[in-house]
């Protein structure tokens, strides 16, 4: 079991950050693996905060990742192998019929649930 826990803190400008807390406040650098496709993601970068034992992740998110259909970045703990955390994107045409097939299941059960509740007023009057 990893002794590192990562809480995702905020993606923004293409950068994702999180916080790495190490089970010791006194543990040396944490040391993690950030991979798109099985290759490691460069300009990776931890740095100390004031608290101790806390440390900041922060990685940008390659720009070829950013394509049609669901995309993961993995971060992993490089003394354990452990996954720590993924980033998933989803994006695209391979989307929009999952969403429009979704949408259509909540208009059909909009629909059920209107008429079992217009026969329950008819019923109770």
């Amino acid at each position: 079991m990893s002794e590192l826990t990562l809480t995702k803190t905020r993606l923004f400008e293409g950068v994702w950050e999180g916080a790495l807390k190490t089970a010791e406040a006194s543990a040396p650098k944490p040391q993690v693996n950030v991979t798109y496709l099985g290759e490691a993601i460069a300009d990776v970068a931890i740095d100390q905060t004031e608290e101790a034992g806390l440390w900041r992740l922060r990685f940008p998110i390659p720009k070829e990742s950013l394509s049609d259909g669901v995309q993961t970045v993995v971060i992993t703990d490089q003394s354990t192998d452990e996954r720590l955390d993924t980033v998933s994107f989803i994006a695209g045409e391979a989307l929009a019929g999952d969403l429009r097939a979704e949408i259509d299941l909540l208009r059909a059960e909009l629909d059920m649930l209107k008429r079992a509740f217009r026969r329950h007023c008819v019923e109770t009057m």
